[in-house]
């Protein structure tokens, strides 16, 4: 960054804390105010107004306990950033060179967090570019022309007794600093620092209410997830080729869709611990997902738990609590690239042309993998096969195929208010084709394409419109998205069947695959069952790196709901009954759900073109693993 557009302000309160044998305590606050760096505008940009002019006095003078401590009456203060731009800001505690006192015996409140040591892992302690430590209490995006309210709270941790007394005559010294600097491209506010990362071929685009892509201006907004625009993303055709801000960036160019999915916590509503069928479902129970995007991860609290991660396990978690979705823990990203469409298989120019499962071992086919609409999804590979090819496609964006905590991550936010938070429409092209949408929405599921509650039609030429279908270039299409509009997700209701990336454990009897010899016709060649519980025999190609996959507690049925992993969109999504189809729907807009088992260990998603009301964003089912001609995949990077 231009030294001459780059601001750094070091804002401070000085708290000195000086505990005597006789209990006398004290804080004395001062302010002070530094600038480094050339800039271009006032030094007084920023201001620091405190409540109080002099000194304020402690309470308590012992050790105390923390809910004494919450009780202490607040130091409050002001930051205003009076400058007419937007900048990137951090809010530090450092303490000074006269600390004798170990920050391991205070206890600090920030607003209205939880008390906690500044030395627990719950603190993000880091080096300053002045070389000195601090602990950062808040960082994010600062709006031109605003305030922001700030209150403290610290006291000597109760664990500080008789037997501490030389920690109790020690001196404590410490201040508030806050670093900012003018942002050279857009952030969203809400977002919290989860904003979408760019990286190795990633091409910021805008998308119109035509379809038309343009290179994004990133000093500029570009997506708006508090007006349901998802950030998008392509990969291009000819990566040589060097498109300026808001020209047009031509289909013939453009390889790949992805779209940004922010890291978040959601507000948990539904423990997913259902064992059996329910007579009845309450269908009115469907609602709004609470959502909060932030870079943080949460921890036990009295409005948070820290995420189980397991199947079938609930840790701290509660209705009610947020729970950061698991989705975002694994690879500790603050967000993920998803793709926008089923993965089709490049030149193909039939639907008998994208039906392959070439046998590459490791390799998979990435060469073969296209993203984008009006083309033929690929079908009829296996579950090993689309592993392979997602995880080789683009190393670089650490690339692979989608997991099933990562479609209940898409599913949850198109669910909430930053997405379209309704039901999604259905592809029912019965050509397999990506993007498309029905032009009414099915009132029943699994019928011939003569019974209007259900129309799919067969269309010969990509980017056709028919009767009952439309193509992803029709605005109509727009009703297939996660958000209602073009910056969305397409094929999460219908078109093919997608296998989701997970295995499943039986943790009874100690092994995988229950007995059989192999997982199936997955392709994971050489993946054998195991007493000791783990994977055997050396030459299996079933990925080492758990991070990969979701791993699922061994379920002998299919109403065992409750081996769900929070989060998964399984579960959750309940209770489960039969309906007059003789399938297993949840409750939420009838979507089919049947549980993987012991037989069928694997989980597909979002039902294909013929699923009618079955079909949904919450739809799951099981599967033997092998390769079907309407089974597809999806790919996600983590950055």
């Amino acid at each position: 960054m231009n030294k001459k557009k780059k601001i750094i302000y070091s804002l401070g309160i000085l708290m000195i804390v000086a505990i005597g044998f006789i209990g006398a305590s004290f804080a004395l606050w001062t302010q002070n105010f530094t600038q480094s760096g050339e800039n271009t505008i006032a030094s007084d940009c920023f201001h620091i107004t405190l409540t109080e002019d002099k000194g304020i006095l402690l309470e308590n003078s012992f050790p105390m306990y923390d809910r004494d401590g919450k009780k202490l009456t607040p130091y409050t203060f002001q930051v205003s950033n009076e400058c007419s731009r937007k900048v990137e800001y951090q809010l530090n505690f450092e303490t000074t060179s006269n600390t004798t006192l170990s920050d391991s015996y205070v206890k600090f409140m920030f607003q209205e967090n939880e008390p906690m040591l500044l030395t627990s892992k719950e603190s993000t302690k880091v080096t300053l570019s002045n070389g000195k430590s601090a602990y950062v209490l808040e960082k994010g995006y600062f709006e031109g022309n605003t305030t922001k309210d700030y209150s403290i709270r610290i006291w000597m941790d109760e664990n500080v007794t008789s037997s501490n007394t030389d920690a109790m005559n020690q001196l404590f010294e410490g201040k508030i600093t806050i670093t900012a600097s003018y942002l050279t491209k857009y952030y969203e506010e809400i977002l919290n620092g989860t904003d979408p990362v760019l990286k190795d071929g990633l091409i910021p685009v805008t998308i119109g209410n035509d379809g038309t892509v343009k290179k994004a201006d990133i000093t500029k907004e570009w997506y708006r997830y508090e007006k349901q625009e998802w950030a998008n993303a392509v990969i291009l055709e000819d990566e040589n080729q060097v498109y300026r801000d808001g020209q047009i960036i031509p289909e013939s160019n453009i390889e790949s869709y992805f779209v940004w999915i922010p890291r978040y916590k959601y507000k948990i509503w539904n423990m997913g611990e259902y064992e059996g069928l329910s007579d009845h479902i309450d269908t009115t129970q469907v609602h709004q997902i609470e959502v909060i995007f932030g870079t943080d991860t949460t921890v036990d609290s009295a409005t948070e738990c820290r995420t189980p991660m397991l199947s079938g396990e609930s840790g701290n978690c509660s209705i009610g609590k947020y729970m950061t979705h698991p989705a975002f823990i694994s690879f500790g990203t603050n967000g993920l690239w998803v793709g926008k469409f089923e993965t089709g298989y490049k030149g193909a120019t039939s639907a008998a042309d994208a039906q392959q499962n070439p046998n590459n071992g490791m390799n998979g086919t990435p060469d073969k993998v296209i993203i984008k609409p009006n083309v033929y999804s690929w079908r009829e590979i296996s579950v090993a096969n689309a592993y392979w090819t997602s995880y080789n496609y683009k190393r670089n964006l650490d690339s692979h195929m989608m997991k099933n905590t990562e479609w209940g991550a898409v599913a949850y936010l198109q669910h909430s208010k930053y997405g379209s938070h309704s039901s999604v429409r259905i592809n029912n092209n019965a050509s397999y084709m990506t993007g498309y949408a029905a032009k009414k929405e099915p009132t029943c599921g699994y019928t011939a394409t003569n019974e209007e509650c259900n129309k799919y039609e067969n269309i010969d030429t990509l980017g056709k419109d028919g009767t009952y279908t439309v193509n992803y270039f029709n605005s109509v299409s727009n009703l297939a998205s996660t958000t209602g509009n073009y910056s969305g997700i397409y094929d999460m209701s219908g078109g093919s069947w997608e296998y989701v990336m997970e295995v499943m454990f039986d943790s009874i009897n100690k092994n995988l695959c229950s007995g059989r010899d192999e997982i199936y016709n997955s392709g994971f060649n050489g993946l054998y069952c195991s007493t000791s519980g783990s994977l055997t025999n050396g030459i299996s190609n079933f990925p080492e790196d758990t991070r990969y996959y979701d791993t699922y507690v061994y379920a002998n049925d299919d109403v065992h709901y409750n081996h769900r992993i929070l989060g998964d969109a399984t579960g959750e999504m309940g209770p489960f009954t039969n309906s007059t189809e003789i399938r297993q729907i949840g409750l939420w807009y009838d979507d089919e759900a049947w549980f993987a088992n012991s037989v069928v260990p694997w989980f597909k998603r979002g039902h294909a073109m013929h699923g009618g009301t079955g079909a949904g964003v919450f739809t799951f089912t099981r599967t033997e693993g092998h390769a079907w001609d309407n089974n597809s995949f999806r790919i996600v990077f983590s950055i």
